[in-house]
């Protein structure tokens, strides 16, 4: 059983996931549609894809589409994938969800009344330290887990300018000020996709910008945001918490690790920083960096990456970490390239899967909301000055 995919967005991005949705056995024909129809074209004839579209609404009225593959730029995700379920088609949408709480509602109400498939494509879902997290979770290794922290850590001069200059042209610094908070799924996601819990309170801490050079610029940003970092400490349900930093201006290396990760229970504890990891008992301590570690699977100076920053490429190189069990994907994945620390391989795999056995992916509506919303209402709390605020629930998902 296949269906057909439309990508809808022709960036930086989107042709690695073109790529390994073409290969997949439960995927048909694939298709592109792009607001810049030279980049769709372009995709199109690299990767031999079965055509392009106009628009993305010619693309939702055709009946060669089954489902559409959200690629845009990170405001736009919420009217995006509304557009789609109500049209009919399946979504795996590119990370953030949304950007409020009543596009996040919107999105799980129309899942509902469709009985469509909707994932986020959260890459911390499979970062080696989240899963490797969630199995000792399982296991009970770490007794009681009280507390755990998720970082994302990038800053802007590290790729970050010429992938916006890239995406938004001349007014590229109207968009490069996205709000550090709005855009937390790789932290609070890597934390919560291991600890089987949600986010119920908040307090946040914005620290503005001091560069001056228009990014993060309150009279420049269409978002209204001078916040270049932020810090968020969230209450848990069932008692706990846990803390995430969203940094765009660090000394911090993250093209060699972007994403981070500790967890602290009353029996043992794990902790990563950019080139080590360690699992810590009342023992001892046991370095686990090699078993988080994954291998590339492709070279920074391959020419397919030629368009995207150096600094950025190694998100697009890695390959799988000895944590990552392999056995459920397609054969046709072993020899393609990999990126995220492992994660394109399996968030793919985990959406061409749920649309094909009617199943829940592992990113639904409603696990991509705990990701999300407490990320919204962070920033809200940091533009009160830390005022602490309680976060929305939408639930668990149906069964």
């Amino acid at each position: 059983m296949t269906f057909s995919l439309g990508i809808v967005g022709a960036g930086q991005f989107s042709g690695q996931f073109a790529t390994l949705f073409q290969a997949h056995p439960g995927v048909g024909d694939v298709y592109v549609t792009d607001l810049l129809p030279e980049r769709a074209e372009q995709l199109a004839a690299a990767q031999g894809l079965a055509g392009t579209f106009p628009s993305y609404e010619a693309m939702l009225e055709s009946r060669e589409v089954d489902a559409v593959a959200i690629f845009t730029q990170r405001w736009t995700h919420g009217p995006l994938v509304l557009q789609g379920l109500n049209a009919g088609k399946h979504v795996y949408s590119a990370v953030p969800m949304a950007i409020t709480t009543e596009e996040i509602a919107a999105i799980i109400d129309a899942v509902r009344a469709t009985g469509l498939t909707y994932m986020m494509g959260e890459t911390s879902q499979y970062n080696p330290a989240t899963v490797h997290a969630r199995n000792q979770i399982a296991e009970g290794a770490f007794g009681r887990l009280f507390y755990a922290e998720g970082d994302y850590v990038h800053d802007m001069d590290l790729g970050f300018y010429e992938a916006y200059q890239y995406s938004g042209g001349e007014r590229w610094k109207e968009t490069a000020s996205y709000p550090p908070l709005l855009y937390p799924t790789h932290s609070v996601g890597g934390v919560l996709g291991a600890w089987q819990t949600h986010a119920v309170s908040v307090s946040a801490i914005g620290v503005v910008d001091e560069r001056e050079d228009g990014v993060f610029d309150k009279e420049v940003s269409r978002f209204g945001n001078d916040f270049s970092n932020a810090t968020a400490l969230f209450e848990v349900a069932g008692g706990g918490s846990f803390r995430t930093n969203e940094f765009r201006r660090v000394g911090y290396p993250s093209h060699i690790r972007e994403s981070r990760f500790r967890f602290f229970g009353t029996e043992a504890s794990m902790e990563q920083l950019a080139t080590v990891a360690l699992w810590q008992d009342k023992k001892g301590v046991k370095d686990i960096s090699e078993l988080l570690e994954p291998k590339p699977t492709m070279s920074p100076d391959d020419p397919s990456l030629q368009h995207i920053a150096p600094e950025l490429r190694a998100a697009f190189t890695s390959g799988s970490a000895p944590v990552h069990d392999r056995e459920r994907l397609p054969r046709a994945f072993d020899n393609l390239h990999n990126g995220h620390e492992g994660s394109h391989h399996f968030l793919v795999d985990d959406f061409v899967t749920a649309v094909n056995t009617r199943t829940l992916p592992s990113v639904n509506a409603w696990v991509a909301a705990r990701y999300t919303l407490p990320g919204i209402i962070a920033h809200d709390s940091a533009r009160q000055g830390g005022a602490r605020l309680e976060i929305p629930d939408f639930g668990d998902a149906p069964q």
